[in-house]
This record gives structure tokens, C-alpha cells and sequence, in this order.
């Protein structure tokens, strides 16, 4: 099939060198906002460069992957809602949530197929916990841990467009969550500290943070973000029932050194990024695109799916600012 994939920064240029390698892609086009970027990249892959999203549209594809920046992707996804073209679009939907809500209406109106890039469900050992819930093998879930502990701060630009820890880091958490346990969150208590570089207090954000969400059968999953973990890229979950619990990242690359005597576990190199902690669940990820694109599945995380991550992130924020537990019924009242 022929795929266009626009931006190309980390994770597009991540996501082109994926892509090329999937025997289902026949050929990849690719545009960037910035000058040269997408020819340069075109003759390294040997994909074909378009000048502009337009031309990209109109290049006769199968489907479109979206890994603009956030602020472009309400355009672009309506663009390739228009063209009639099944899309990948990194999260979120768009920068803010109220944006999120009209895009998602007029994608439910175009009738598109859109799948949202949250790559740890295709991850093979948070499949494994999702099923251990969904067998019943665990009793019932009472507790869930959810961790992910970046090795260092993202650039201040970055964070100046991100909208937030809980926006930008936690929502894979939230999403995770959501899956894994297949049951919805109905409200969020978050804390969290500045501690660190002063362009997070600067910017109002925070690099380290806790998140308790109780969940619609009254379970509680503990969330913990930071962005400080030297050791490595460190993303955990923990699922734990009545009858058994069960862990995913828990592996000979996890940053973490335990002081236990005599332990040797974890023995391997901890990871160093999402790429390289995630490079199977990526390439799990885009597969299943393209069956989507193929009509071979329905969206494997859907638009609403999105939304309801968004709408956690948003009551963790506003948690974080006043200081308070927060029901998404109030976030969605409010919105």
C-alpha cells in the first residue's frame, strides 16, 4: 500500500524508518514544515518527498500518518478526513480540549477510520496484563500502578507547547489504565512538584508528579510521572487482584538498581527512551494501521478513546492547580 506520513521530527523520522520496513508498505511519501527536511529524508529511505501537506494528500495514497506538531493536527486530520484518506494521528487530537471535541465531531461526521497513537497497547506485556484482567485470572482489580520516569527533561521549547505533565507525559498512563483494565475513570486527585530546572515553575509546570484516579468499579490506579530518572527510560504497570497480580516492564532493562544483597536483577542496560523501550510495540503499532487502512480491522484506539484519556488530563490539571480531588463529570460540565 502507499502511506504519506507528515512530520518529521523525532518521532516521524522514527515512524519513516518503521514504515519502510513494513512489508505492506509498497511506498511511503513524506512533507515536513521545514525546508529540505523531507527530501533529505526521502533519498536516505528512498521514499518520495512532497512539497507541501497538499501535494501529500493528493499523491494517490492508501492512508496518512499524522506527527506534526500538536498544534497542526486538527487541520491535518480534517485535511485527510476530507481526502477521504484512513489516518494515524499522534495524540492528542489537539492542543486543547474544547479544539479535541470539535475535531472529534466532525471526524465522527466524515466517517473515516482514525486510529490515536498510544503505543503501549501494542506492547506485548501490556496485552499480556489486559488479557490477565479480562480472563478474570486476576479476581478483582483492586490497585493499579502505573509508571513512566523520563531520563531528563524535555527542551524548554518543548515544554512550552506541551500543555503540561499530565497532557503531554501522564496521558499515556491514563490511557494504559483505561485499557488495561477496561474499566473508565470517574475522578482524579494529582500533586506535584517544580523541583528541578526553574523553567518548570516558570512555565507552570511540574517535573515530578502523583495521580490518584478512582475508577467507575472503585479501584484505584497510583500514576507517577517524572522528569528526572538518570537511569534510564523507566515505564511500569502493575495490576493487582484479589486472586494474583501481575507486572509488565518489569525486565532486565529496567532502570532501576535494587540494594537488595546478593540481587542481580535487573542484570541488562536499561533503556535509554521511548524508542528503544517501545521499539516492538511502534512497529506493532503501525502494522495494525495498516490493516486499518487495509479494512482488515476497525481502529484498535479510536477517537473516543482519545478523548476520554483527554478528559482525565484535563481534571489531573486542574486537580494539580487547586489542589483537590476532581470528577471528569465537573471537567466535562465545564467544557
Amino acid at each position: 500500500m502507499r502511506l504519506g506520513l507528515i512530520g518529521l521530527g523525532r518521532i516521524g523520522s522514527f515512524h519513516a524508518e518503521t514504515l519502510t520496513a513494513l512489508p505492506q508498505v509498497s511506498s511511503l511519501v513524506v512533507a515536513d514544515a521545514a525546508p529540505g527536511v523531507a527530501s533529505s529524508l526521502a533519498a536516505r529511505l528512498g521514499a518520495e518527498a512532497a512539497d507541501t501537506p497538499e501535494a501529500l494528500f493528493t499523491a494517490g495514497l492508501d492512508g496518512v500518518i499524522i506527527a506534526a506538531a500538536t498544534d497542526a493536527h486538527p487541520e491535518l486530520l480534517l485535511a485527510a478526513a476530507k481526502a477521504g484518506l484512513p489516518t494515524f494521528c499522534e495524540k492528542p487530537l489537539a492542543g486543547r480540549i474544547t479544539d479535541g471535541l470539535d475535531v472529534a465531531r466532525r471526524l465522527s461526521e466524515a466517517g473515516v477510520p482514525v486510529q490515536v497513537g498510544y503505543p503501549r497497547r501494542y506492547d506485548a506485556a501490556f496485552t499480556a496484563a489486559r488479557d490477565a484482567v479480562a480472563s478474570g485470572e486476576l479476581g478483582w482489580v483492586h490497585t493499579v500502578r502505573s509508571t513512566t520516569h523520563d531520563p531528563t527533561p524535555p527542551p524548554r521549547d518543548y515544554l512550552a507547547r506541551s500543555g503540561g505533565i499530565f497532557r503531554d507525559c501522564a496521558v499515556h498512563d491514563f490511557d494504559a489504565v483505561r485499557w488495561v483494565t477496561g474499566r473508565e475513570v470517574v475522578s482524579v486527585y494529582s500533586t506535584g512538584s517544580a523541583r528541578g530546572d526553574a523553567m518548570f515553575a516558570e512555565l507552570g509546570d511540574v517535573a515530578s508528579a502523583a495521580t490518584i484516579l478512582t475508577l467507575d468499579d472503585d479501584a484505584r490506579a497510583l500514576v507517577s510521572n517524572a522528569r528526572y530518572n538518570a537511569r534510564g527510560h523507566d515505564v511500569r504497570l502493575e495490576v493487582h487482584g484479589s486472586a494474583d497480580s501481575v507486572a509488565a516492564g518489569l525486565e532486565d532493562s529496567l532502570p532501576l538498581r535494587s540494594v537488595e544483597p546478593g540481587a542481580t536483577f535487573p542484570s541488562g542496560t536499561p533503556h535509554v527512551f521511548f524508542m528503544d523501550r517501545f521499539a516492538d510495540a511502534f512497529r506493532s503499532e503501525l502494522t495494525a494501521f495498516t490493516e486499518l487502512v487495509a479494512g482488515q480491522r476497525t481502529s484498535p484506539c479510536t477517537v473516543e478513546d482519545a478523548m476520554e484519556t483527554g478528559w482525565v488530563a484535563e481534571a489531573a490539571t486542574l486537580s494539580l492547580a487547586q489542589n483537590r480531588p476532581v470528577a471528569l463529570d465537573e471537567i466535562r460540565e465545564r467544557l
